[in-house]
């Protein structure tokens, strides 16, 4: 069964069995909002593109990054599945997908953000459906999901982390707007969630 999660809430990652989790998906999700007036309606939606990110950090320091210009974490533990850059045609389906094999995460690694950015810079009142999701990629079950709110200035969000907990991981939603069209402009924002 899936959590909405609302800013700052905290769930464990654990399987309803008992186990720990294993792999997770991140999905990202969007639509463009439709435009306003006559004219802007034949014209259509904007193509939106928006870049899902994981930041590994390991003791407060960036450790490694997956995102649409490098694909793969350096230990191979993290996947990120492409990059789109027009979103999704209302399916409801994930346009972006992060892997992240929790099992193969280096030790010293303890946590892991997922940020959402606006790399044509259009901000999220031109967004609809726009959503995150963590799912078991074991058996496909969606464990949480975060809405972005539409409306508002910001071209980005630090949509949520997963953290060591004893020998597991919890998964944070921290859902705070940012401004910035790649990660790098949001990392003084993350560094007040590690």
């Amino acid at each position: 069964m899936s959590v909405n999660l609302n800013k700052g809430q905290q769930i464990s990652l654990s399987k309803s069995d008992g186990g720990e989790l294993t792999a997770v998906r991140m999905g990202l999700g969007w639509q463009a909002a439709q435009r306003k007036g006559f004219l802007a309606k034949l014209a259509g939606p904007r193509e939106i593109d928006l870049d899902a990110s994981a930041l590994l950090f390991a003791g407060g320091q960036l450790a490694d990054v997956v995102f649409f210009q490098h694909l793969v974490s350096d230990d191979g533990s993290v996947r990120h599945l492409g990059d789109n850059l027009t979103g999704g045609a209302g399916a409801g389906g994930d346009d972006e997908v992060v892997l992240v094999d929790l099992a193969r995460v280096p030790v010293h690694v303890d946590q892991i953000v997922f940020t959402v950015n606006s790399f044509t810079g259009q901000t999220f009142a031109e967004v609809q459906n726009a959503f995150c999701r963590l799912v078991d990629e074991t058996n496909g079950q969606e464990l949480a999901r975060y809405t972005l709110s539409g409306g508002g200035t910001a071209t980005a969000q630090i949509m949520a982390k997963l953290h060591r907990a004893g020998r597991g991981w919890e998964l944070k939603a921290i859902g705070e707007p940012a401004s910035g069209r790649t990660f790098q402009d949001l990392l003084p924002v993350i560094s007040g969630h590690l």
